[in-house]
């Protein structure tokens, strides 16, 4: 991707697509959105990928965006730069393979929320997160209000908008905004081994879980669980199933194609 302000590379199904702006502490711009948006839509199209790593260059994850763009927005700038970037946000949300976001420094505004998008955060020791928007005299835009309060609770997120406190990595971990925390070094490896875990997996149900828990945590419990049948029903068209369960009957390893 040339001139990006995003790395992508490949390894064995698993992609690291890697926001490359150091400089500016990986800070969101209009341009990062759409090398973001482009890099994850080329990435849909690779029938070998199993998941993907999320991180930033330098000392930062995203550190947040990037207020020298903003900074003279009028309200209909500011409305189609949040609705920009919430679609970003969705696309990697609703991707259909996991995302792990390896945060290894900074996860600021934008950053935390990007962040928050993805199936789940390991952190460095040294990482730091939070929605402080509130000192800038402006609200989170893409996505924070509404994925903070479900991932860690209305009131504790009401607590973190309204102060703009910033969190070292361990207290994120208590409240559930990470999900592990490790030495710095360790980040990257660690988000791998994770992914070639989910790699070695039947990729369909995977998806499939992935998308019933994105629908399900919107729906009731009754709608919910209607849907995660018909899921479990059309796996059972599949070549994967036929292939775990004669492994799992055989006693020998599964190999998964994805179909």
């Amino acid at each position: 991707m040339e001139n990006s302000t995003v790395k992508l590379e490949r390894q064995d199904g698993i992609a690291i697509v890697t926001l490359d702006r150091p400089e500016a502490l990986n800070a969101l711009s209009l341009k990062v959105f759409n090398d973001l948006e482009a890099a994850f839509l080329e990435l849909a199209r690779d029938p070998s990928l199993r998941a993907v790593i999320l991180t930033g260059a330098g000392k930062a994850f995203v550190a947040g965006a990037d207020i020298k763009e903003m900074a003279d927005f009028g309200p209909i700038q500011a409305r189609a730069f949040a609705r920009r970037g919430q679609s970003v946000m969705r696309l990697i949300e609703s991707f259909p393979h996991p995302v792990i976001a390896a945060v290894n420094g900074f996860a600021l505004g934008g950053g935390c929320e990007l962040a928050m998008a993805c199936d789940f955060r390991i952190a460095s020791e040294n990482a730091k997160a939070g929605q402080p928007e509130v000192n800038l005299g402006v609200t989170p835009g893409f996505g924070g209000t509404q994925r903070l309060a479900r991932l860690v609770g209305r009131s504790l997120a009401k607590y973190l908008l309204f102060t703009g406190e910033i969190l070292s990595a361990e207290r994120a971990l208590q409240i559930g905004l990470f999900d592990e925390v490790v030495a710095p070094e360790q980040v990257l490896p660690r988000c791998l081994e994770i992914a070639q875990t989910i790699a070695s997996k039947g990729p369909v149900a995977v998806s499939y879980c992935k998308h019933a828990v994105n629908i399900g945590v919107e729906a009731t419990l009754a709608q919910g669980q209607d849907f995660e049948a018909e899921l479990f029903a059309q796996t059972f068209a599949t070549g994967d199933q036929k292939e775990g369960m004669a492994a799992f009957i055989l006693k020998r390893p599964a190999t998964f194609k994805g179909i």
